[in-house]
């Protein structure tokens, strides 16, 4: 096997574009879907790439390294607008594997149950992409396709996560639910953003993970809730409304049923928390 550890991005780059090879970082998720005992074919490290690591705030963004881990993100000072995906950060594996697993890891192994998904859909996250030729930008919600598939080319490499400004406002809340607290795959998951004005909601992002293909915005429900008061805001939130955005299966963790009550609930439960100003006061 061929195993390749540059330093610099550049280096990357042209390994990548002469081979063709896995890429590697965290490896949490690469060595699951593994049947070997060992890695096939070429295999390159990103580990080494310092520039590929980090959270900065820039004047309008926020960039989150591709090989950040998710102990990183657990860590670093986010506005609340991030609380979700902080949240989800904890609730990701083990310790030991949010130590070792990437943001970018995460969102391109393209998992439906990926639970890095729906707390960067609700901040307009995007995707950068680096070649030799240069670099492109495009929403999350255009790079996964579908489960287990992005629109990532053989000789690219995802080097960062960005997060407009205007959706790093608000609160936001990150439920699953799963069989037990840690080291489970969700039945469902929610993310929620709410931007408050005064009492009343004046924008809302809302995103469900588990329940389909791909995690997925709720739009009617962002829309039925703006505009409301905080207060009252989760009643609005019916099956129904959910249902229409959801597709899931029913295997040994839940039936379809089951899932779009599990998210519903979990919405208004998020949508709640999110209104909250006294955190003691948030269920568990």
């Amino acid at each position: 096997m061929t195993y390749f550890r540059p330093a610099r991005l550049g280096d990357a780059l042209s390994w990548l574009k002469d081979n063709n090879g896995r890429i590697a970082a965290g490896c949490t998720d690469l060595f699951a879907v593994t049947q070997d005992s060992r890695l096939q074919g070429p295999v390159l490290d990103l580990t080494g790439v310092n520039e590929l690591r980090g959270i900065s705030e820039e004047t309008a963004m926020w960039r989150f390294g591709a090989t950040t881990t998710w102990s990183d993100v657990v860590r670093a000072e986010l506005p609340a607008a991030f609380d979700a995906l902080k949240c989800a950060a904890r609730e990701i594996g083990s310790l030991q594997i949010q130590n070792a697993g990437t943001v970018a890891g995460n969102l391109c192994n393209a998992s439906p149950a990926a639970d890095g998904i729906p707390p960067f859909l609700i901040l307009d996250a995007s995707i950068e992409i680096a070649t030799l030729e240069g670099r492109r930008t495009l929403p999350l919600t255009d790079f996964i396709t579908g489960p287990r598939q992005t629109t990532l080319g053989a000789a690219e490499i995802v080097t960062a996560i960005l997060v407009p400004k205007t959706a790093a406002a608000g609160r936001s809340a990150f439920r699953k639910l799963g069989a037990r607290r840690y080291l489970v795959i969700s039945i469902a998951m929610v993310a929620a953003r709410l931007v408050l004005d005064g009492t009343k909601i004046s924008s809302a992002a809302v995103a469900v993970g588990a329940c389909g293909p791909v995690a997925t915005r709720l739009e009617a429900v962002e829309r039925a809730l703006a505009g409301q008061d905080a207060e009252s805001a989760a009643a609005l939130v019916t099956d129904e409304l959910v249902a229409r955005y959801l597709s899931p299966i029913g295997d040994i963790r839940a039936d379809a049923g089951y899932r779009i009550e599990a998210a519903t609930e979990l919405v208004r439960r998020a949508i709640g928390e999110c209104t909250v100003t006294d955190t003691s006061e948030v269920a568990a």
